[in-house]
Protein backbone atom coordinates (compact mmCIF):
# COMPACT_ATOMS: atom_id res chain seq x y z
CA UNK A 1 0.00 0.00 0.00
CA UNK A 2 1.40 3.26 -0.84
CA UNK A 3 0.98 6.31 0.95
CA UNK A 4 0.96 10.09 -0.20
CA UNK A 5 2.30 12.52 1.63
CA UNK A 6 0.81 16.22 0.92
CA UNK A 7 3.07 18.12 -0.16
CA UNK A 8 2.81 21.78 1.27
CA UNK A 9 2.12 24.57 -1.53
CA UNK A 10 4.86 26.73 -3.26
CA UNK A 11 4.09 29.77 -1.44
CA UNK A 12 5.18 31.50 -4.62
CA UNK A 13 2.26 29.73 -6.47
CA UNK A 14 0.15 30.88 -3.64
CA UNK A 15 1.84 34.65 -4.54
CA UNK A 16 0.46 34.11 -8.03
CA UNK A 17 -2.68 34.30 -7.23
CA UNK A 18 -2.39 37.62 -5.52
CA UNK A 19 -0.98 38.88 -8.97
CA UNK A 20 -3.60 37.36 -10.96
CA UNK A 21 -6.23 38.82 -8.62
CA UNK A 22 -5.07 42.93 -8.64
CA UNK A 23 -8.87 43.63 -9.38
CA UNK A 24 -10.01 41.23 -7.03
CA UNK A 25 -8.58 42.35 -3.77
CA UNK A 26 -10.46 39.77 -1.29
CA UNK A 27 -9.13 37.09 -3.44
CA UNK A 28 -5.38 38.53 -3.33
CA UNK A 29 -5.26 38.84 0.08
CA UNK A 30 -6.77 35.60 0.69
CA UNK A 31 -3.39 34.51 -1.87
CA UNK A 32 -1.37 36.61 0.53
CA UNK A 33 -2.59 35.13 3.48
CA UNK A 34 -2.00 31.45 1.93
CA UNK A 35 1.63 32.36 0.96
CA UNK A 36 2.30 33.87 5.06
CA UNK A 37 0.77 30.39 6.06
CA UNK A 38 2.99 28.33 4.30
CA UNK A 39 6.19 30.47 3.97
CA UNK A 40 6.11 33.31 7.35
CA UNK A 41 9.61 33.10 7.13
CA UNK A 42 10.28 33.89 3.52
CA UNK A 43 11.73 37.02 2.67
CA UNK A 44 9.80 37.00 -0.86
CA UNK A 45 6.54 36.23 0.64
CA UNK A 46 7.03 38.79 3.05
CA UNK A 47 8.30 41.91 1.05
CA UNK A 48 5.02 40.27 -1.15
CA UNK A 49 2.85 40.89 1.53
CA UNK A 50 4.27 44.51 2.31
CA UNK A 51 3.86 45.38 -0.90
CA UNK A 52 -0.17 44.23 -1.16
CA UNK A 53 -0.88 46.06 1.75
CA UNK A 54 1.14 49.13 1.08
CA UNK A 55 -0.36 49.43 -2.22
CA UNK A 56 -3.99 49.05 -1.22
CA UNK A 57 -3.33 51.93 1.32
CA UNK A 58 -3.26 49.78 4.18
CA UNK A 59 -0.23 50.73 5.84
CA UNK A 60 -0.92 49.67 9.50
CA UNK A 61 -1.10 45.79 8.21
CA UNK A 62 2.09 46.50 5.60
CA UNK A 63 4.18 47.72 8.53
CA UNK A 64 4.39 44.42 10.34
CA UNK A 65 5.75 42.93 7.11
CA UNK A 66 8.37 46.11 6.56
CA UNK A 67 9.33 45.30 10.57
CA UNK A 68 10.28 41.69 9.56
CA UNK A 69 12.08 42.55 7.12
CA UNK A 70 14.34 45.09 8.79
CA UNK A 71 14.84 42.44 11.59
CA UNK A 72 15.57 39.78 8.60
CA UNK A 73 18.02 42.12 6.49
CA UNK A 74 19.65 42.83 10.33
CA UNK A 75 20.06 39.18 10.90
CA UNK A 76 21.59 38.52 7.06
CA UNK A 77 24.64 41.16 7.75
CA UNK A 78 25.11 40.26 11.65
CA UNK A 79 24.00 43.03 12.94
CA UNK A 80 21.55 43.51 15.57
CA UNK A 81 17.65 43.30 14.79
CA UNK A 82 16.83 46.22 16.78
CA UNK A 83 17.80 49.56 14.12
CA UNK A 84 18.05 51.18 17.00
CA UNK A 85 21.19 50.43 17.67
CA UNK A 86 22.77 50.64 14.47
CA UNK A 87 25.01 52.69 14.62
CA UNK A 88 26.77 54.87 11.47
CA UNK A 89 29.35 53.28 9.88
CA UNK A 90 27.58 49.60 10.71
CA UNK A 91 26.17 49.46 7.28
CA UNK A 92 28.46 50.32 4.35
CA UNK A 93 26.30 51.43 1.87
CA UNK A 94 29.33 51.55 -0.42
CA UNK A 95 28.12 50.80 -4.12
CA UNK A 96 25.02 49.25 -2.14
CA UNK A 97 24.89 45.63 -2.15
CA UNK A 98 21.77 44.09 -1.94
CA UNK A 99 21.59 42.95 1.46
CA UNK A 100 22.16 46.69 2.57
CA UNK A 101 19.89 48.03 0.66
CA UNK A 102 17.44 46.09 1.28
CA UNK A 103 17.96 46.58 5.17
CA UNK A 104 17.79 50.24 4.46
CA UNK A 105 14.62 50.07 1.79
CA UNK A 106 12.98 48.32 4.38
CA UNK A 107 13.86 50.71 7.77
CA UNK A 108 12.28 53.40 5.02
CA UNK A 109 9.48 51.62 4.12
CA UNK A 110 8.54 50.65 8.00
CA UNK A 111 9.76 54.14 9.20
CA UNK A 112 6.95 55.30 6.65
CA UNK A 113 4.05 53.28 7.28
CA UNK A 114 4.42 53.96 10.98
CA UNK A 115 4.59 58.20 10.25
CA UNK A 116 1.42 58.01 7.69
CA UNK A 117 -0.55 55.62 10.25
CA UNK A 118 0.04 58.15 13.04
CA UNK A 119 3.40 57.16 14.83
CA UNK A 120 5.06 60.11 13.60
CA UNK A 121 7.85 59.80 16.21
CA UNK A 122 8.21 56.41 15.77
CA UNK A 123 8.51 57.18 11.58
CA UNK A 124 10.53 60.35 11.99
CA UNK A 125 13.08 58.11 14.38
CA UNK A 126 13.39 55.12 11.53
CA UNK A 127 14.05 57.59 8.90
CA UNK A 128 16.43 59.50 10.72
CA UNK A 129 18.09 55.94 11.33
CA UNK A 130 17.99 55.67 7.76
CA UNK A 131 19.32 58.61 6.49
CA UNK A 132 22.63 58.51 9.66
CA UNK A 133 23.72 54.80 8.09
CA UNK A 134 23.03 55.66 4.40
CA UNK A 135 24.89 58.83 4.60
CA UNK A 136 24.11 59.33 0.86
CA UNK A 137 20.67 59.09 1.74
CA UNK A 138 20.16 57.01 -1.58
CA UNK A 139 16.06 56.29 -0.49
CA UNK A 140 15.97 60.07 0.59
CA UNK A 141 15.10 58.86 4.27
CA UNK A 142 15.90 62.74 5.17
CA UNK A 143 13.95 63.85 2.58
CA UNK A 144 10.97 61.75 3.40
CA UNK A 145 11.11 62.86 6.97
CA UNK A 146 11.63 66.40 6.34
CA UNK A 147 8.35 66.18 3.85
CA UNK A 148 6.84 64.24 7.03
CA UNK A 149 7.80 67.26 9.63
CA UNK A 150 6.11 69.70 7.66
CA UNK A 151 9.20 71.14 6.74
CA UNK A 152 10.81 72.00 3.44
CA UNK A 153 13.63 69.49 1.97
CA UNK A 154 16.67 71.01 1.78
CA UNK A 155 18.29 71.22 -1.55
CA UNK A 156 21.65 71.04 -2.86
CA UNK A 157 24.02 73.81 -3.61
Amino acid sequence: MTVELDTPPDPFDLLEGARAARTDPERSEAAVLAALQVAPNDRDVRIGAYKFYFYANRLAEAAPHAAWCVRDGARALGLPEDWRRLAPGSVDCTGFPEPRRFLVQSLVAWGWCKARTGEIEDGLAALAKAAEIDPSDGFGAARIAAILAGGAPEEDD
